[in-house]
């Protein structure tokens, strides 16, 4: 379980539970959303391959000698580059919901969104300042109550959710394969 402290002071944990093919053997991961202790809602069926690619971009991008690093030389403000022809102006690393066929529409969803934020640095109304730029990571969960909950991260705090959350993943008997080189493996 990955626990983040929400802007309003409550707690969200993310529980990787396996996805269990038709004999019964766990071959992804769904994640469980837990706000408070109370259930908040589940999302991402088969989302560990998707979140372990997000793992390993994020560590290239805060790697010196990245090209991020030439941008940012905050490596908290390092995060992965949209892919091409995503250029919004939030771009987002990762959005998952619920996708049960015999699930209501928007029982929960985990989103996360890069955001740039400006503010000035020295006297208000002087010249002898400067902007400091900087880089965050919201993630952004909505339950089944449609109630949000939002969480503001470092990219280094992501590394470390994201490791987190496959780490609880291996231990919950997830194969390390699905999340490193494919999406699914097909039913038996």
């Amino acid at each position: 379980m990955r626990t983040l402290r929400c802007l309003d002071g409550s707690v969200l944990d993310v529980v990787p539970v396996p996805s269990l093919d038709r004999g019964g053997i766990p071959f992804e991961v769904t994640l469980e959303l837990r706000r408070d202790g109370d259930t908040f809602g589940a999302v991402g069926e088969r989302c560990g391959y998707f979140l372990a690619d997000l793992a390993r971009r994020v560590a290239a991008a805060r790697a010196d000698g990245s090209p991020q690093a030439a941008r940012w030389p905050d490596p908290d403000d390092r995060f992965p580059d949209p892919p091409p022809g995503g250029a919004a102006r939030e771009p987002e690393l990762f959005a998952f919901r619920y996708r049960d066929r015999g699930d209501v529409i928007s029982t929960g969803e985990l989103r996360c969104t890069l955001r740039t934020s400006s503010m000035w640095v020295g006297r208000q109304q002087s010249a002898t300042g400067r902007w400091r730029v900087a880089r965050r990571a919201v993630i952004e969960a909505w339950g089944a109550s449609g109630r949000g909950v939002r969480a503001v991260l470092t990219s280094a705090d992501l590394a470390r959710f994201l490791a987190g959350v496959l780490a609880d993943a291996d231990r919950a008997g997830t194969p390390g394969h699905a999340r490193r080189g494919r999406a699914s493996r097909p039913a038996r």
